[in-house]
């Protein structure tokens, strides 16, 4: 039993970034990670027809092999849990299951699945996208992830504030052109609905072109629009940016004291 709980721990160490004791990754890890970015390289050949076709049977290999050792992975980590408190016992496991990093593993899985369901040209679109979502799981090795994450849960009531802001300013400008350009363009402007199109393009500053005001008034308004658009998409870039500096920095903080408490 020992034995058993000393073989654990120490993939437990292996495989949880966390508990890595060194700096980077574990020698694990780091072949967990080539792994993936080398399955969403496959999964990018395969799309293109000529190189499918030419090489079928060894892309089924590939992926295959893949797909076992992600099973594996997977039930590993599942064992593994077992090691933080909070994960103990079935409980605790069913727990682990239902966290994102688990999900996001247990999506890895999922090609193999939709493999097997049938050969139907959306379903086959669908099991290459999984294929290729699996870079997700890197998310877990990856401080900047962490950072943003981070980012995002300190300053989620401000990105929300942001959401409202934008949400009305493509109301009002919506509105603003059907009364406006309603009835030069039926077909654009017709109604509410249809002027938020030209809205969401203007506001977001991609400006299709496949839309525009015809009427002097309608382009003044497009001009103020598109303006502020330009303040629209940098209110909610700010905030993250500083919000992501501030996750980095404290991450190194903590890193920093945690090596100066080993110096101790």
């Amino acid at each position: 039993m020992m034995r058993d709980i000393g073989l654990r721990h120490r993939l437990f160490v292996l495989l949880e970034p966390q508990a890595w004791p060194h700096k980077g990754l574990s020698p694990l890890n780091k072949f967990i990670t080539a792994l993936i970015c080398f399955a969403a390289l496959i999964a990018i050949l395969e799309s293109e027809a000529s190189v499918l076709q030419e090489n079928t049977h060894l892309f089924l290999g590939v992926e295959a092999v893949l797909t076992i050792i992600f099973t594996a992975e997977y039930g590993a980590r599942i064992w593994v849990a077992g090691e933080q408190e909070k994960y103990r016992g079935l409980i605790g496991r069913l727990r682990y299951m239902a966290s994102p990093s688990a999900l996001i593993d247990l999506m890895a899985l999922l090609p193999l699945l939709l493999g097997l369901l049938g050969s139907q040209a959306f379903l086959l679109r669908l099991f290459r996208l999984f294929r290729v979502l699996r870079l997700a799981k890197l998310g877990r090795f990856s401080r900047a992830t962490t950072a943003i994450i981070e980012a995002l849960h300190v300053r989620r009531y401000e990105l929300l504030m942001s959401v409202v802001v934008a949400a009305v300013l493509l109301l009002f400008s919506s509105t603003l052109l059907y009364i406006v350009e309603g009835d030069s363009q039926q077909d654009a402007f017709g109604s509410i609905p249809r002027a938020m199109w030209w809205s969401i393009a203007t506001l977001t500053t991609v400006g299709y072109g496949d839309i525009v005001p015809v009427t002097a008034l309608g382009r003044a308004l497009a001009g103020f629009t598109a303006l502020l658009g330009i303040g629209l998409i940098a209110m909610p870039t700010g905030i993250l940016a500083s919000a992501f500096s501030d996750a980095i920095q404290r991450q190194r903080q903590s890193e920093q004291s945690t090596e100066d408490g080993k110096s101790d």
